[in-house]
């Protein structure tokens, strides 16, 4: 009896560890997302937009989708931030609302969200849809659709 409830606990507790670890990737990738938008969120409460831009991919290829329409790369996208938010004023203090994290492979995210300005100069707020992509180890946004 002793043999079958020893087996019993060895199966059991490495079928537990198996699933802790198999699960862990994921968990490290959404966590390390998080992380990056917390990062954003203070950077941007702190008047620093171009630490909030160290979230978004450095290229030509970085693709922000807003109410003007589409811009391509890196530096367009931090041009248009700083000339739509000139001053701590207009930016107001940020925050995330996270609807939905959805991995789409061990390479990609897709985010949905909401996001909200609260500011002296009048609240403003909508939705964001977000393609995350890990290069070199990193997580960073390849795609913004801000509404």
């Amino acid at each position: 009896m002793r043999k079958i409830l020893l087996l019993f606990f060895l199966f059991v507790t490495t079928s537990t560890f198996s699933q802790s670890t198999s699960a862990r990737p994921a968990d490290t990738d959404e966590l390390a997302i998080r992380q990056l938008l917390d990062k954003q969120t203070a950077a941007w409460n702190r008047g620093d937009i171009d630490s909030f831009m160290k979230g978004y991919w450095e290229n030509d290829s970085l693709m922000f989708i807003g109410k003007s329409g589409v811009t391509y790369g890196w530096s367009n996208t931090l041009q248009n931030y700083k000339k739509g938010y000139p001053d701590t004023a207009a930016m107001g203090k940020l925050a995330f609302n996270l609807i939905q994290f959805k991995k789409l492979s061990k390479e990609y995210y897709h985010i949905t969200g909401k996001w909200f300005l609260k500011r002296s100069i009048g609240d403003i707020g909508g939705h964001f849809t977000l393609l995350f992509r890990k290069i070199n180890g990193r997580w960073y946004i390849i795609s913004d659709h801000s509404s």
